[in-house]
């Protein structure tokens, strides 16, 4: 195994993870459950705590009831290695997680050596699949696919508009925005702008007034929420009426919080909103009578938990191997519809869509 160093060790001490000893078998949900994009890990910890109460109401897994490990990596790569150390020193059977493609790729390299399967809600960076390992997996779709409906979209929208491509430097943010860039310039469209932001940033009056001196009439986004509301609010607070379009990191209604009124109009790129879907009605009525939305990623997050108690069930077993071939052998019943994985993990049928806010909710483009 990896080992802390003394200052992770620290950190995990801490408060990184937190849950009963008690359990006949062990998973870990690894995600920001702090810091700035801990509203994604609201999300997951939220559809994961459901899931495996559903779980043990029906008599757990094999016979085996459930603990949920909850670890904090706050998104940040060294925090991910840390908590997925101490995941394999807990001999988890299973991790779902992270939320951050930045997170989950070097986390994933603890859980091959610890023979430990992964199963992402929320990561879309294609390097987390496309290395090979076996026990990496995912049930959302991927950025080459997410930029492919980007571009797409720009194309029919706004084609002959001035166009600025911005990221934040991450692993996702800067994959997703070279997908969509990649998308455009196949199509012959070249930006106008193509620039790097700083996450963390409170002041983007600069880059505002440059975008507004190129004409640029759409902001495309590869990044988080908290630096999109900020963006897309400076810009029009300086009379800069472009639209800002992202992807999958602007589901979640702090995008609104931050951007207010300015983020009318905003466009971003997600999977199929599963509170729409028919089979998710009873999850998503038990999550509302608890007076909580299921919105973004934590319908995945209990999904994913689904996707591995099945395989155990199918395989009867919580080893990784035997988990491992039913997942990539068989078809799950989801809140998601049913869902298969191809031969590097990723699933099947992602159905990317575009997205528009309204009034401080987002819904489906007309």
């Amino acid at each position: 195994m990896r080992k802390l160093t003394t200052g992770l060790a620290v950190v995990a001490s801490l408060g990184l993870f937190a849950g009963a000893a008690s359990a006949q078998v062990k998973i870990a949900l690894n995600g920001p459950i702090t810091g700035q994009l801990a509203s994604f890990g609201e999300q997951m910890k939220r559809g994961a705590e459901m899931a495996v109460a559903d779980l043990n109401a029906k008599g757990g897994v094999n016979g085996q009831k459930i603990t949920l490990i909850i670890g904090d990596d706050q998104c940040d790569p060294k925090q991910a290695v840390a908590v997925a150390n101490r995941a394999a020193q807990e001999k988890v059977a299973a991790v779902i997680g992270h939320f951050c493609s930045g997170s989950s790729i070097p986390a994933s390299d603890v859980y091959k050596e610890e023979n430990i399967l992964q199963i992402t809600p929320a990561s879309t960076n294609p390097k987390y699949t496309d290395r090979g390992y076996k026990n990496t997996f995912r049930v959302c779709g991927r950025d080459d696919q997410q930029g492919i409906v980007a571009g797409d979209y720009i194309m029919d929208k706004y084609k002959g508009k001035k166009v600025a491509i911005l990221h934040d430097k991450t692993a996702y943010g800067q994959g997703l925005a070279d997908e969509t860039k990649k998308r455009l310039n196949a199509k012959g469209v070249r930006e106008a702008m193509y620039e790097a932001i700083t996450p963390g940033e409170k002041d983007y009056s600069a880059l505002v007034s440059k975008m507004k001196a190129a004409g640029i009439d759409l902001i495309y986004l590869g990044g988080y929420h908290p630096e999109g509301g900020l963006i897309v609010r400076q810009a029009k607070e300086q009379g800069l009426k472009a639209v800002l379009m992202g992807g999958d990191a602007l589901v979640d209604k702090q995008f609104w919080a931050i951007s207010g009124p300015a983020g009318e109009g905003s466009l971003m790129t997600f999977d199929a909103d599963p509170r729409k879907n028919p089979v998710a009605k009873p999850i998503v009525d038990k999550f509302k009578a608890g007076g909580y939305d299921p919105e973004g990623y934590t319908l995945y997050t209990y999904a994913a938990i689904q996707v591995w108690a099945e395989a155990a069930t199918k395989a009867k077993s919580f080893k990784t191997g035997d988990v491992e071939k039913q997942m990539r052998s068989g078809k799950f019943s989801t809140v998601l519809n049913d869902i298969s994985f191809d031969a590097k993990g990723d699933t099947t049928s992602p159905a990317y869509k575009v997205y528009v806010w309204k009034n401080g909710s987002y819904d489906y483009v007309n």
